[in-house]
């Protein structure tokens, strides 16, 4: 039996509305009920989780909560920190030179100053609105050396961030972890961080091994959770290099597709 499942967020638990389904409620409740431990993971800050975690009751010291991509792991009943791998402002103005070079825009996370943008731009407003957090716009030359940052995104229309990814060079790729969460929102990690190493952690502190791990996600930011996972599951609506790692296919996002795989392989209804 599972004991631990990880979900990702957007486009996987959440519809097309951002909105958790009643059959997907119903079936993690009784998967809580069954002592099966629900972890969501994803992207966001907590910010932009707190008001899911608390809709599904996973707000007690012993619930988990994955932010920024696996970067952040907390307890979320008290907030206390179990891991965090940041990056740092050297690492922004490296970042910022790609994006001033592919004409693209680039915002992070500061632990210190919150979401904070180069420039302004509608992708950091779609960012700004999900979470519910304000934009601190700053120039990113000017960003101190050893301010600690969460994650670091280049944004911009997807078209133009296929050039970026094509163009990338390999240093880059070998000091971050580089993720394409959205088609237009790629993604700079800690080397260290990611979804996968992330659950793997939750894990060991429940004393699990990897068969006893669902996972269940839909985009480039799930595959390391995907590949970890005893049991991978993958939405209708993901993509096709997400669907390659999954041990089953589920319904879409707005088919209820994680209410099918906790009910048939979780529960066994």
């Amino acid at each position: 039996m599972y004991k631990l499942i990880a979900i990702d967020m957007d486009g996987t638990l959440l519809n097309k509305n951002k909105q958790i389904t009643s059959r997907t409620y119903s079936a993690i409740q009784d998967a809580k009920a069954a002592g099966i431990k629900i972890v969501l993971a994803s992207g966001r800050p907590l910010e932009g989780l707190q008001p899911y975690l608390e809709y599904l009751g996973l707000i007690a010291e012993d619930d988990f909560v994955i932010s920024y991509n696996g970067s952040r792991i907390q307890r979320v009943g008290n907030g206390k920190v179990l891991h965090e791998a940041t990056l740092h402002g050297s690492d922004a103005k490296i970042l910022h030179k790609i994006a001033t070079e592919f004409n693209v825009f680039i915002h992070a996370f500061s632990i210190t100053d919150g979401l904070i943008a180069h420039k302004n731009n509608p992708w950091t407003d779609i960012e700004s609105t999900v979470n519910g957090v304000p934009v601190c716009e700053m120039d990113f030359q000017q960003l101190d050396d050893n301010n600690a940052l969460i994650k670091i995104m280049l944004v911009g229309e997807p078209e133009a961030l296929d050039k970026v990814v094509v163009n990338l060079p390999a240093s880059l790729k070998d000091n971050y972890t580089v993720l394409r969460s959205e088609p237009f929102f790629l993604e700079f990690l800690h080397i260290d961080s990611n979804k996968g190493t992330a659950v793997e952690h939750l894990a060991n502190i429940m004393c699990l091994d990897a068969a006893q791990v669902m996972c269940i996600g839909d985009a480039g930011n799930d595959h390391h959770m995907l590949s970890f996972a005893g049991f991978a599951v993958a939405m209708g609506n993901a993509t096709l290099e997400t669907k390659a790692l999954a041990d089953y296919i589920a319904p879409s996002n707005d088919q209820d597709g994680v209410a099918v795989a906790i009910e048939v392989y979780a529960l066994q209804k």
